[in-house]
């Protein structure tokens, strides 16, 4: 039942967004003197609308988004009365008509930056002085995690004591537990895990001393090392060669989460959303290579958890972590969500905000080299001609959407998996 509570509450809450996102439109188009004659929540059929001022206003059945109608958004419209055409969007200076375009993906910000000050208030956010990447993780203290089992023949299925080769962790096997901290291997001392995997992979398979404290307390055991596949530190996905292994991985007893204070929150919150902005950028950059993973997880291939997801994954995420009882999860994905949002309506493509945006910025300059030029002012982009490319990323982006949502349905990724 709180499964469903919760993906009801997700996707309640990004259609709240994307109406919200709408709403800027309206409001800053309104506040410059434009004229929004319509604005609805939902698509398709209409469930009711009123009218007030100038505005209509109303939900539709399906709750997919939302639309604000500002008159006159291109010279090429025609359905501008001409009692309107003075506001007629396109008339407007480009900064006027750049804050309206930008006010929705400001909106998503906005609310990203609300939900991440109160979870650090109320349910923390996660703790900067946790290693973020492998490359931090390297310089971190050498603090292990052990495990009951190594997996021999690298695969995707769990790992099984006398199944497939796999063996009893070495580690597990010398009573090394979790959170000892490996000071030494043989007679080459510990600073940080970086060292203490490397040191593990340049030994032969066989008896060698580890050096260790446990709550303090210095002590030796013996770790009979035993060879398994495994890909470069360096290169997860690369070929892996014969190395050998210990049976651990790194921990720590640093907490996970952090509260602040009202004020506090404030920094906290900056820096966190500074991380969350950078890993978005990351992501985006990597959406093409993700594809053949997306499609190779519908037709029967485990699922990468670091393939994009769309509201429906997303929703399936919000209803596993209030069922889990980890509401910070629940923030954390709709923080996510609302960034990426944000940055890829600023794309410099049509039908996107940001390819609104990109057009009157470059009216704006080509209208600026033409009077240096002393040559006539070339007038507005036609927006027809660029009709192809418009319902290509309209083509490529439902097609991207399509095959997320299908991944979502057959093959979704768990929190547990992340």
């Amino acid at each position: 039942m709180l499964y469903w509570v919760g993906v009801v509450a997700f996707a309640l809450a990004i259609l709240i967004s994307v109406s919200l996102h709408e709403a800027g439109h309206m409001i800053t188009a309104k506040r410059f003197g434009m004229k929004v004659s319509k604005y609805f929540v939902g698509f398709g059929p209409t469930v009711f609308s009123f009218k007030r001022g100038e505005t209509e206003y109303g939900l539709k059945w399906i709750p997919l988004g939302g639309f604000c109608k500002i008159v006159g958004m291109t010279p090429q419209d025609d359905d501008v009365d001409p009692a309107d055409q003075p506001r007629a969007m396109w008339r407007f200076p480009v900064w006027k008509r750049t804050i309206v375009m930008a006010s929705g993906s400001i909106t998503h910000f906005l609310l990203a930056l609300v939900a991440m000050w109160f979870a650090a208030v109320f349910v923390g956010l996660p703790n900067p002085a946790l290693p973020t990447d492998a490359a931090e993780q390297r310089e971190a203290p050498a603090q292990i995690q052990v495990g009951d089992c190594v997996q021999i023949n690298l695969r995707e299925t769990p790992c099984a004591v006398g199944t497939n080769g796999d063996l009893q962790g070495p580690a597990a096997a010398a009573g090394l537990k979790t959170d000892d901290v490996i000071t030494r291997i043989g007679t080459t001392p510990i600073a940080n895990y970086g060292q203490l995997t490397d040191t593990i992979r340049s030994q032969p398979a066989g008896p060698v001393e580890f050096g260790y404290t446990r709550n303090g307390q210095a002590a030796t055991t013996t770790v009979n090392l035993v060879s398994a596949q495994r890909p470069p530190l360096d290169d997860p996905s690369g070929t892996v060669s014969q190395v050998a292994v210990a049976g651990i991985s790194w921990t720590t007893t640093e907490p996970g989460l952090v509260t602040y204070g009202p004020a506090g929150a404030f920094g906290a919150t900056g820096e966190y959303g500074l991380t969350i902005l950078k890993g978005t950028f990351e992501a985006m950059k990597r959406i093409p290579e993700k594809v053949p993973a997306l499609w190779n997880s519908i037709t029967g291939d485990t699922r990468d958890p670091d393939t994009p997801i769309s509201v429906v994954g997303a929703s399936r995420l919000g209803g596993e972590a209030i069922a889990a009882g980890l509401p910070q999860v629940f923030l954390m994905i709709f923080i996510s969500l609302n960034i990426f949002i944000g940055i890829f309506n600023l794309l410099p493509l049509l039908p996107l905000d940001g390819g609104h945006i990109a057009i009157a910025w470059f009216e704006r300059a080509r209208s600026w080299l033409y009077s240096k030029l002393k040559k006539p002012d070339p007038g507005r982009v036609d927006y027809f001609k660029l009709m192809p490319l418009t319902y290509a990323v309209i083509l490529v982006g439902g097609a991207f959407t399509l095959l997320t949502i299908t991944a979502d349905v057959i093959n979704p990724i768990s929190i547990f998996s992340r």
